[in-house]
Order: structure tokens, then sequence, then C-alpha cells
């Protein structure tokens, strides 16, 4: 095989690569503007905890959170104490 089909060879090669990466990131992009994007802000937003995690969830609905976890709790102690004051 002489040098110059050679270097036609790896040319070619070159090319075909060339042309498939092309392709691929075509298709890529394509696919990225077929996804539906709301666009909205609240959907953009992320809020940082205080460990310093990013979570989706705003410092008030988190508090809020808390508040009612913290008052189904309060409920549950005072149903069982009332379920003890009941049996004696």
């Amino acid at each position: 095989m002489g040098r110059k089909n050679f270097n036609a060879f790896i040319k070619k090669q070159k090319e075909e690569r060339k042309r498939k990466r092309k392709e691929e990131k075509k298709q890529k992009k394509e696919e990225r503007r077929s996804q539906e994007t709301s666009g909205k802000l609240e959907d953009m937003l992320a809020y940082v905890d205080e460990y310093g995690n990013i979570t989706s969830e705003s410092p008030e609905e988190r508090e809020a959170k808390k508040a009612a976890e913290a008052r189904a709790k309060e409920a549950e102690e005072k149903a069982k104490r009332s379920g003890n004051q009941d049996s004696n």
C-alpha cells in the first residue's frame, strides 16, 4: 500500500468521524429543542437550606412544612394522653 493511498484512507476516516459527530450533535440539539420547558421563574429558582444544601423548596415552604409536622405530632401526643386518661 502506497503512502498516498494510506493518507487518503486516513483522511476519509477522519471525515467520516467528523460527519458522525456532527450528526450526533445535531440530533442532541433537536432532542433538547423538542423537550418542553415551562420557562417560569419559580421552576428555575434554587434555594440553599440551613445546612448549605441546594433545594427547590423555599424557606417559607420549609417552615410551613415543619410547623404542620409539629402540629400533627402535638395532636398525636394529645390523643395518646387523652386515651391514657380514659383507660384510668
